[in-house]
């Protein structure tokens, strides 16, 4: 901030957060609606209209192709890369008995977990982000035995 002091001043900078379609459409498999870029699509829109400045998201989102007019000019080293892990009876998937149900919105996650731990099984559904609140007050509803996010 000391090249730029203007910028600490009160309302200097202005946050917009934008709900992208992948934010939005929690009812269907991305997959179904599109796969790439449905979390980045609207920011990219908002960048190349000039609607804002710069756009900060998470690098697992950014499709490997960028729009033109955008640029990644920047990664920022990354805070706590592991996943969040919730379950009431077990500290770690390898704590979990085989058979258990793992939930997941995430393919990647599936296949990871199944790769490691192939005596689980992996429930994926696209609408466990909309309920994720629901399932910190409650984790193991749903026949699940954790829930990965």
């Amino acid at each position: 901030m000391s090249s730029h002091p203007e910028l600490a001043e009160e309302g200097a900078i202005q946050i917009v957060v934008i709900k992208t379609t992948g934010d939005k459409i929690l009812s269907q498999p991305l997959a179904d609606i599109g796969g790439k870029g449905l979390f980045t699509k609207e920011i990219d829109e908002a960048l190349i209209n000039g609607d804002i400045d710069i756009a900060v998201h998470s690098m697992k989102d950014v499709p490997t192709y960028l729009p033109d007019k955008t640029i990644l000019p920047c990664n920022l080293p990354r805070e706590d890369v592991r996943d969040a892990f919730i379950s009431l009876s077990a500290s770690s998937l390898a704590d979990l008995p085989a058979g258990s149900v793992v939930g997941t919105a995430s393919l990647r996650r599936k296949s990871q977990i199944l790769h490691r731990y192939p005596s689980l099984s992996v429930s994926r559904h696209d609408h466990i982000l909309k309920y994720f609140s629901l399932a910190l007050a409650s984790p193991c509803t749903g026949g699940h035995s954790f829930i990965f996010s």
